[in-house]
């Protein structure tokens, strides 16, 4: 089921902190301005990153595989929360699927409409947030260099 966060015993904005926390980080390195964070069903954060595409030269280094790689090696992921800044793309959204993560946080959908849709018909959970920081940072990148942009969403 999508819903908006609003009525959930859940800490979202704490959650999506973190990934903030990253996207501001890639972005003053010259990068996407995208963050991800995975926490474990307690809530412990087990790993996070940022999209590091430019500055690796790496076409994989999404901010949710930066993240999912940062945690390490785990017998399962059920249960697990991945927040993103950004709506993740498929790439992203079949790393999701293929590891069994339960819950997906969604900082803005606005600029990017990724594969959430089709993970939640496929029973991952999506909260969708639409953080007005997060669109501020992907609206600002996005005009700023629409080059890198269309690069990395493969336009």
């Amino acid at each position: 089921m999508v819903h908006d966060g609003a009525n959930t015993t859940e800490n979202y904005d704490e959650m999506l902190a973190v990934a903030l926390a990253e996207a501001r980080q890639g972005l003053s390195e010259g990068g996407v301005p995208i963050g991800a964070a995975l926490f474990a069903p307690t809530g412990e954060l087990l790993g996070r990153g940022h999209n590091r595409r430019v500055q690796d030269g790496d076409p994989s280094m999404h901010a949710e595989t930066a993240a999912f790689r940062a945690a390490g090696r785990r017998r399962t992921y059920k249960g697990t929360t991945l927040v993103s800044t950004l709506s993740p793309c498929w790439y992203c959204s079949g790393l999701v699927r293929q590891f069994g993560i339960s819950r997906v946080v969604v900082g803005e959908s606005r600029s990017f409409v990724g594969g959430h849709s089709w993970l939640e018909e496929h029973g991952v959970e999506i909260v969708l947030l639409d953080d007005s920081e997060c669109r501020a940072l992907m609206e600002d990148f996005i005009r700023d260099a629409p080059h890198i942009w269309h690069e990395d969403i493969g336009t």
